[in-house]
């Protein structure tokens, strides 16, 4: 091999079109299936689990003296964030496990979507449609090519600032160039 990508070949494969899955997509009958399975795995799981553990160990701080406790209301606040917090741990925590059970799903649109890496639901709708300037024509090849606009590039990439004066004999009693305009140009005598 001499280095240089042959672009003339062509891919066999020609890849299927990734379905958009946005605020109005209607899940399929399996994908509800596996949304209520996974809501119910999470919560039994991990959720509960979690949140208890969390409560019992804020409890035992509390016991320890190393937590204080509320003078009104005792230990009921701290125990009821403790609950909450291990409560949205053990949601977050099975958000992998249902990814993979999407994935996995062979007529699904949403795993579909999943399997390409897809996530336009988080980012606003025909965001990864409109092409950047930047982005090479030839995909699945390496973007380390160099070529006269690389150098313009880099330019338009990097942001402009401005110099900051800088003096090696700052400290706190000098001023760095701060003057004030109107006091100067007033006499209050």
């Amino acid at each position: 091999m001499n280095g240089r990508a042959d672009f003339g070949e062509r891919n066999a494969e020609v890849p299927r079109p990734i379905p958009h899955i946005g605020a109005d997509y209607i899940p399929t009958e399996e994908e509800r299936r596996v949304f209520a399975e996974c809501s119910d795995e999470s919560f039994w799981f991990r959720s509960v689990p979690l949140a208890a553990t969390s409560m019992l160990i804020t409890q035992g701080l509390i016991s320890k003296g190393i937590l204080s406790s509320h003078p009104k209301y005792g230990s009921i606040p701290k125990l009821i964030f403790a609950c909450i917090m291990g409560y949205f741990a053990g949601k977050l925590s099975y958000v992998k496990t249902c990814q993979e059970k999407f994935k996995n799903l062979e007529n699904s649109p949403l795993g579909e979507a999943l399997r390409s890496g897809q996530t336009r639901r988080s980012s606003p709708t025909g965001y990864y449609s409109q092409k950047s300037k930047y982005d090479s024509n030839v995909s699945g090849h390496s973007s380390f090519v160099t070529s006269p606009e690389a150098g313009n590039i880099e330019k338009e990439m990097l942001p402009r600032y401005e110099p900051i004066p800088f003096s090696s004999s700052m400290n706190e009693s000098t001023p760095t160039g701060i003057t004030d305009h109107i006091a100067q140009g007033r006499n209050f005598s």
